[in-house]
């Protein structure tokens, strides 16, 4: 019987994932957690056949909780889902070990392709993430300026670009928003940009939002 656990801080995300899974596997077990801890825990106690994960969760990250998963058990599957910027993000994470990425507004249509094609070996990347590692891995051009951000970063800059707030993206992070503005500074440093609607202007131009 298939196993499969749906990481997301928001139920409503949580059951429409359930019921997408369900259209592909009617007998499968389909089990949840709200964050990190609670996937981490699951998954040093129960026998998993693939993580889906969204990206963006309260404390640690998926790509945090990824890199847990795969110093744990490596031969775990593991799909990130994410609202943000196809491209830069799914670099990223297929760097981190992922075994596919799928946007949350296509999960419905390729969920479960992802879910089959990883159980049988594969990776689950789309064409245009597929074109993005190519250019990442056949090209000396100097990278742009955001893809020094460390991951965390690279998440507030997305949560910028979308034109919320610090106080916002505490509260979406689980973060104080002193911690919030010492990313922002970290950023606009990386960036070398002075000002928030220049870091704002720069995420719009290079489609670091959703």
């Amino acid at each position: 019987m298939l196993r499969i656990l749906v990481v997301d801080d928001h139920a409503l995300i949580r059951r429409g994932l359930r019921q997408v899974i369900g259209e592909g596997w009617k007998d499968a077990v389909v089990g949840e957690a709200r964050n990190a801890s609670e996937a981490l825990e699951q998954i040093y106690t129960k026998k998993w056949d693939v993580v889906v994960a969204d990206i963006t969760m309260p404390g640690r990250s998926g790509l945090d909780l990824l890199r847990e998963i795969k110093a744990a058990n490596p031969k775990l599957p593991v799909i990130i889902l994410s609202v943000h910027a196809e491209e830069e993000l799914g670099v990223r994470a297929i760097k981190a070990g992922a075994a596919g990425y799928v946007s949350k507004e296509s999960a419905p249509d390729q969920l479960v392709e992802a879910i089959r094609k990883v159980l049988a070996g594969g990776r689950y990347i789309g064409p245009k993430l597929a074109e993005k590692i190519a250019q990442y891995i056949g090209s000396d051009i100097e990278k742009p300026l955001h893809e020094t951000l460390s991951d965390r970063e690279y998440e507030v800059l997305c949560m910028i670009g979308e034109g919320k707030t610090p106080t916002e993206i505490a509260k979406s992070l689980s973060l104080s928003v002193k911690t919030v503005s010492t990313y922002r500074s970290r950023i606009m440093a990386k960036m070398k940009v002075k000002t928030t609607p220049e870091l704002i202007r720069y995420a719009i131009q290079h489609g670091i939002t959703r």
